[in-house]
């Protein structure tokens, strides 16, 4: 068995580049050999799979966070390349939320590559999302609204892990606002002011059991919408996203969908898997099982 291995030695706050050397030598005892491709700069792993030969691999291992994750995948359908070959997870980075639906977290990278060198895989869904002209896609969840807003904060503070997010979403609440918006899901229009909208293909964004029923394939995509929120009754509902309850608020609808477009009144930036890319107006769909992954 042999992959390409790309890597995103900085991912977890330079954690991927200190176990390195280990993570070679566990890809060696697993009998998995690797072309191993180091991520320089953002983007970079889209282009390192785009331009790959794919007919050299029997998979693809990011190894990274949801970020190296989301480039790999981008790459992949970019990807000339009429075979297809599996995608294989190595969690260490920062955050692993796709990871989470596999059962693995930056400590058990180990067990990621022994599963990657059993070579059994599930197909999965994948979402994608057209914005200004532009297709990408995702794995996890794209949010807009309250939650891209806690996303850039996150970011900027990834040295506290996931607990980042939490951060984001205190500070944020200083400052809370919700905005007009239109929807189309599945056909069925109508229209809210809101706080946020997710549209998840997985259960968990960080540490936040945000689509409690969902299921990776499935071939539909979970909505979340929060209606308008005082600061207030966010702080007191806060606590309910961990365990998935906040699905029963009466402020919060759900929905499980094909195809979702969104307006709002003034452009809101969408954050895709973690990263801040396109704005509304934005139409996403689910590919149902569109790619293999290397499962346990």
């Amino acid at each position: 068995m042999k992959v390409l291995l790309v890597y995103n030695s900085h991912a977890g706050h330079g954690f991927a580049g200190k176990i390195l050397q280990q993570v070679e030598t566990t890809f060696n005892k697993n009998s998995i050999e690797f072309d191993i491709q180091f991520t320089n700069y953002p983007g970079h792993g889209i282009e390192i799979v785009k331009n790959a030969d794919l007919s050299k691999y029997d998979g693809i291992v990011a190894a990274g966070g949801d970020g190296t994750l989301f480039e790999v995948i981008n790459g992949y359908f970019q990807n000339p390349s009429e075979i297809k070959i599996p995608i294989g997870v190595l969690p260490v980075g920062t955050g692993n939320a796709f990871a989470r639906d596999l059962e693995l977290d930056n400590t058990l990278w180990k067990s990621a590559i022994k599963i990657i060198g059993k070579q059994n895989t599930r197909k999965v869904d994948v979402g994608k999302f057209h914005t200004h002209g532009q297709d990408y896609y995702y794995l996890n969840i794209l949010g807009l609204g309250f939650v891209a807003d806690v996303t850039k904060i996150a970011r900027s503070l990834k040295v506290f892990g996931n607990i980042a997010y939490t951060f984001g979403v205190l500070f944020r609440t200083l400052f809370l606002s919700s905005a007009r918006m239109i929807f189309e899901i599945d056909g069925q229009k109508f229209e809210h002011d809101c706080t946020f909208v997710e549209i998840s293909n997985t259960r968990y964004t960080a540490n936040f059991l945000m689509a409690p029923n969902a299921v990776i394939d499935d071939g539909l995509l979970d909505v979340t919408i929060a209606k308008k929120l005082s600061r207030i009754r966010l702080i007191k509902s806060f606590p309910k996203i961990f365990t998935g309850e906040h699905v029963n608020l009466p402020e919060i609808e759900t929905f499980q969908a094909k195809s979702i477009k969104i307006k709002s009144e003034s452009p809101k930036i969408l954050s895709p898997d973690g990263e801040l890319i396109g704005i509304t107006p934005v139409k996403i769909e689910c590919l149902p099982q569109a790619i293999e992954i290397f499962w346990k």
